[in-house]
């Protein structure tokens, strides 16, 4: 971390450009964020200047400079990242979690790993400001390892197609933040921040929105961003803000390096989710969401649920350009299914 900063302690950005009044704020360039963030990370900011700090942005909205310029900080000064020999799909869902419809990542990550397109996820433990049920836990409930140091986790990937990355052990520095954060009781932007933390490095990001102005916000701090990796994007509307994409009409984002942000609409009823988001919530998310992937991948579950994970898996291998169309990422996922692949692959996550 940095001895000494520059001319922008928190205070004075508050004071001068983010909290100064809804008509007077402005955004903060690209050194002042980056100021700012070496500061937060530093754990050098008063506990209430801090808070404003966050607040203040809340309110003012975060540019993709600033929010790039985070990044940036982030990946140089906190992120510990672990390359795997193949070039995975990062799934970067919100890391404070879901609480009432069923996680199904984990199976359509593994089904997505059996086809062929390997997937690495990522997430804390019970992170601010919802603190419910996120990848790890899932993963618990299926006695799967999750409390590993990112070398482990890259060679998890290689060896089953499927990786699980554990912020506290790739990501410390904003992991240590975690107490600052639960003061504060809503989101801040780190928690869009970490979610692009990519700790396999790898070239494609998968994630999820509630309104497409986000997707187009991830898009432009990837492009302002200095450090990313990324060259490609998808995101689409997904339940509870999570990669688990919402049944009905459906926004979907695509983004290429070098192009522009081109965004469709899917009718998940055409591809099998002719259901309401009602019929995917769970009482237990983490045990239910790891009984449903169980019974999803041995092929004895064939429901509402089986359906979304196959367009999940659908999207994961589409994001990737591994299938030319999300019909054929489907009919792949079947596949896996009905030949037992996907079940081995979990089977193999297990015992890792």
């Amino acid at each position: 971390m940095s001895d000494s900063y520059g001319e922008w302690p928190l205070k004075r950005l508050n004071t001068e450009v983010v909290a100064s009044g809804p008509k007077s704020a402005a955004d903060m360039s690209r050194e002042q964020a980056r100021e700012a963030f070496q500061r937060i990370l530093d754990l050098n900011p008063d506990p209430t200047t801090l808070g404003a700090f966050w607040l203040a942005n809340r309110w003012k909205r975060n540019d993709g400079e600033e929010l790039g310029a985070f990044v940036d900080v982030m990946l140089e000064e906190s992120v510990v990242s672990a390359e795997p020999s193949v070039d995975p799909v990062d799934c970067g869902a919100n890391y404070d979690g879901k609480e009432r419809s069923a996680l199904l990542g984990v199976a359509s990550g593994v089904v997505a790993a059996a086809a062929g397109t390997p997937v690495v996820v990522h997430s804390g433990d019970y992170v601010p400001s919802q603190k419910e049920t996120a990848y790890k836990h899932v993963l618990d409930e299926l006695d799967v390892r999750t409390e590993l140091d990112p070398e482990e986790s890259a060679e998890m990937v290689d060896e089953t197609g499927f990786g699980f990355y554990y912020q506290p052990n790739f990501n410390p520095v904003v992991d240590a933040l975690w107490d600052r954060r639960d003061n504060m009781g809503v989101r801040t932007f780190v928690n869009t921040v970490e979610t692009l933390a990519n700790p396999a490095n790898a070239d494609v990001h998968l994630g999820s929105f509630y309104h497409l102005a986000f997707a187009k916000k991830i898009v432009e701090t990837v492009r302002e961003s200095e450090q990313s990796t990324f060259d490609r994007v998808l995101m689409f509307q997904g339940m509870e803000g999570y990669d688990d994409v919402r049944p009905g009409s459906t926004a979907v984002a695509e983004w290429n390096d070098g192009s522009d942000l081109e965004d469709f609409t899917v009718e998940t009823a055409d591809y099998g989710m002719d259901f309401e988001s009602e019929d995917l919530h769970v009482d237990d998310v983490a045990a239910d969401s790891a009984d449903i992937t169980i019974d999803v991948l041995s092929g004895e579950r064939r429901d509402a649920f089986r359906d979304a994970v196959l367009l999940n898996a659908a999207l994961r291998m589409y994001a990737r350009e591994d299938v030319p169309s999300i019909e054929d990422g489907i009919e792949a996922a079947r596949e896996v299914i009905s030949d037992g692949s996907a079940e081995d692959v979990l089977a193999d996550l297990r015992s890792f």
